[in-house]
């Protein structure tokens, strides 16, 4: 994981290409909640002037990443071929989505394994029983690590160094009365995994949800990704995710541990 001093650094030095960074900005700007936007919008949610945006803009529509939509413009499903083609090269599906199969019917629960991408979690495989959030997920979806159990997993993961400067760069904010946003707090819930070995998170995230996740490691014994169960809050869920579901958690991370290649996402990787 690069630290913040080290993306200043480079930022500065010949190497850098800016104007890939920069269309790099004006693809990230497309969420859930801005599926299409106009130019102007495009240019304040990049940070970015209007004349570089839209250099930017027409420059991916003729690459076909970016369509126009009206009088906005929006993402094109060719965007997908740059993340399929990183989840290809895992052979996720051939290799994990059946022990994540198994793993869900056995605990009637919904199952999903991310790895870390800065501030967030990046969904890389799932397998939905029932929908237990508002919010839509599936493969290539984004959390916020900080409120999230596969999130904690991950960073607990992380190098002392390395966390610290997550938590330097970590804004959180309140999604329900529960999440935690103090960072102090923060960093002893993940030493806390660090020291059970699974991190359990209720209704931070979302009112009425709870999810526990372990570890899954690369061959190195480094944290790659995280596996988690997600369920409908209710009494007694911290027990029975506790007791119950982090030994069939385990035992899965196992079993992916087992059949993944030897240089299967190195850890911190993204």
């Amino acid at each position: 994981m690069t630290t913040l001093g080290d993306r200043s650094s480079f930022e500065r030095s010949a190497d850098y290409v800016q104007s890939l960074a920069r269309g790099l900005a004006v693809l990230r700007v497309f969420d859930r909640d801005h599926p299409s936007m106009s130019m102007a919008a495009i240019a304040a949610r990049s940070g970015l002037s209007r004349a570089a945006a839209r250099r930017l803009v027409l420059t991916l529509q003729h690459l076909g990443y970016v369509r126009v939509l009206g009088r906005d413009f929006t993402l094109s499903p060719r965007v997908l071929e740059l993340g399929f083609g990183f989840l290809g090269s895992l052979n996720l599906t051939d290799l994990v989505q059946p022990l994540m199969e198994d793993l869900s019917r056995r605990v009637d629960e919904s199952c999903s394994m991310a790895v870390l991408d800065d501030q967030s979690i990046v969904y890389v495989a799932r397998v939905p029983i029932r929908k237990v959030m508002t919010v839509s997920l599936g493969v290539g979806a984004r959390l916020p690590a900080y409120c999230s159990s596969m999130g904690r997993t991950l960073l607990a993961g992380l190098g002392d160094a390395q966390l610290n400067a997550w938590l330097k760069a970590c804004k959180p904010i309140a999604h329900t009365e529960h999440t935690v946003t103090d960072l102090r707090q923060l960093r002893r819930l993940i030493e806390d995994v660090r020291a059970e070995g699974y991190a359990y998170v209720e209704q931070e995230l979302e009112l009425g949800l709870c999810s526990i996740a372990v570890p899954v490691r690369n061959r190195e014994g480094h944290v790659a990704a995280a596996l988690n169960i997600g369920m409908r809050f209710h009494e007694g869920a911290r027990r029975r995710a506790v007791e119950a579901l982090a030994p069939a958690l385990r035992e899965t991370a196992s079993a992916i541990e087992r059949c993944t290649p030897p240089d299967w996402l190195p850890a911190g990787s993204i």
